[in-house]
């Protein structure tokens, strides 16, 4: 299968939601702006703000959910999708980005990465609880199948 990956850098335009969509799998979602800035004639200027939502799976969702907030500059990696359907008559499309990879983007600031151990991944009601502070999912995988790596 040919499917269609993209990288995106941008900031994230609001809260992060997280959401229990079938036992055991929960997806969270984001909107992130990218606004390319030039420098020309010895000034930068900034372009036109493109607008993207960003959907994250499992674990990476929960890591998301635990990790990111309104406003961090974030560097996005996954598959572009496209959402289909027809309202009064016309077809409609949308694109999302389904992420496989999500982390902070380093040349606006630092972060620690704190390591989640597999047995202790959280529940979707129990992110708070968990101490994952700027935690990434490392795998990074949408596939509901995956399994942990070795360290």
């Amino acid at each position: 299968m040919h499917d269609t990956h993209i990288t995106l850098a941008g900031w994230i335009g609001g809260d992060v939601t997280l959401r229990e969509v079938a036992e055991g799998r929960a997806v969270a979602s984001f909107r992130l702006a990218c606004t390319p800035t030039r420098y020309r004639d010895g000034e930068w200027v900034k372009g036109t703000t493109s607008w993207h939502t960003v959907k994250a799976w499992n674990r990476l969702g929960r890591h998301v959910a635990a990790s990111l907030r309104n406003g961090d500059p974030v560097v996005v990696h996954g598959r572009l999708v496209a959402d289909v359907w027809e309202r009064e008559g016309k077809q409609q499309t949308s694109f999302e980005v389904v992420a496989s990879s999500v982390g902070h983007d380093l040349t606006h600031g630092t972060t620690a990465f704190t390591k989640a151990a597999a047995a202790a991944e959280p529940s979707v009601g129990g992110v708070e609880e968990q101490a994952v502070e700027h935690a990434v999912d490392a795998a990074g995988s949408a596939d509901v199948t995956a399994t942990p790596r070795a360290a």
